[in-house]
């Protein structure tokens, strides 16, 4: 008797356990992907882009349609670029270029994508990695699509990534020319000649190619850069800058400011408090 009151015990606790995790996971309701993705819509137009973010990723996993299920992930790519969670953003429209490949926001995505590294780039004496990776994306999507509307912001912006390079460039060569390293200074300053010929950065590049040549006695070297600054760019300060290393005696002209203009500079500055 006493074995059965401990049976039936036994039994008794394993019902009421059973009930309870029965009373715990109940099943959730279904979730409805068009009102999260209202929801999430709501909130990016309110600028809350993480939020947003979370309800566009929601929906995508419950839509039926794989186009709608594209657009909020796409949506929740925007809204992660929105706060400048560049990171998370790349991973995110990766995923959208793999997942949806034939969808038709798939040129927005590549778009996207460049725009993300190319707003990574900081100045010239920074890490290169971000503008290189910037210009590989743009130059792939100017050679993809080149009729598209956003080509002609990407060339803008490449023009940009073509002269910070540059810039690059003509920075640690200057450095070697302050150490007197001739020779990797030479290299660099050649690297700008030959491949970002069309930057601003071309004509001093070129005077300083004539300066290094005409110190280490390399004369018919430094006529030969000389003639293609005099050649391309007769007007610069640079042109006068390298005709000063073969001509000491030249005096560099300082240009004046007419008295017209000086009158209107003192009037402006007046004003200014």
């Amino acid at each position: 008797m006493r074995v059965k009151l401990i049976y039936l015990f036994i039994i008794f606790s394993l019902f009421i356990s059973c009930s309870k995790e029965e009373a715990i996971y109940k099943p959730s309701e279904k979730i409805d992907p068009y009102v999260t993705y209202k929801e999430g819509l709501e909130a990016f137009k309110e600028n809350d882009f993480f939020f947003a973010s979370k309800k566009f990723s929601e929906a995508e996993l419950n839509f039926v349609e794989p186009s709608a299920s594209a657009k909020a992930a796409l949506m929740a790519s925007y809204a992660l670029y929105g706060i400048n969670f560049y990171q998370e953003a790349e991973e995110s429209l990766n995923r959208f270029l793999t997942t949806y490949p034939g969808n038709i926001n798939t040129v927005y995505a590549h778009y996207l994508l460049a725009i993300i590294y190319y707003e990574q780039i900081e100045d010239e004496k920074k890490d290169l990695g971000p503008l290189l990776k910037a210009r590989e994306k743009i130059n792939f999507f100017i050679k993809e699509y080149p009729n598209n509307d956003y080509t002609i912001d990407l060339k803008f912006k490449n023009d940009l990534i073509e002269n910070q390079l540059s810039a690059k460039e003509l920075y640690i060569a200057k450095y070697y020319i302050s150490v007197k390293k001739w020779v990797p200074a030479i290299n660099r300053l050649k690297i700008i000649v030959n491949d970002y010929s069309k930057t601003v950065f071309i004509e001093e590049a070129l005077h300083r190619l004539v300066e290094i040549h005409y110190h280490l006695g390399l004369e018919e070297e430094a006529k030969k850069y000389a003639s293609i600054l005099g050649y391309n760019y007769n007007s610069s300060k640079w042109f006068e800058q390298s005709y000063k290393v073969f001509n000491k005696d030249y005096k560099l002209i300082k240009k004046k400011v007419s008295v017209k203009k000086e009158n209107i500079f003192k009037r402006i500055l007046k004003k200014i408090k």
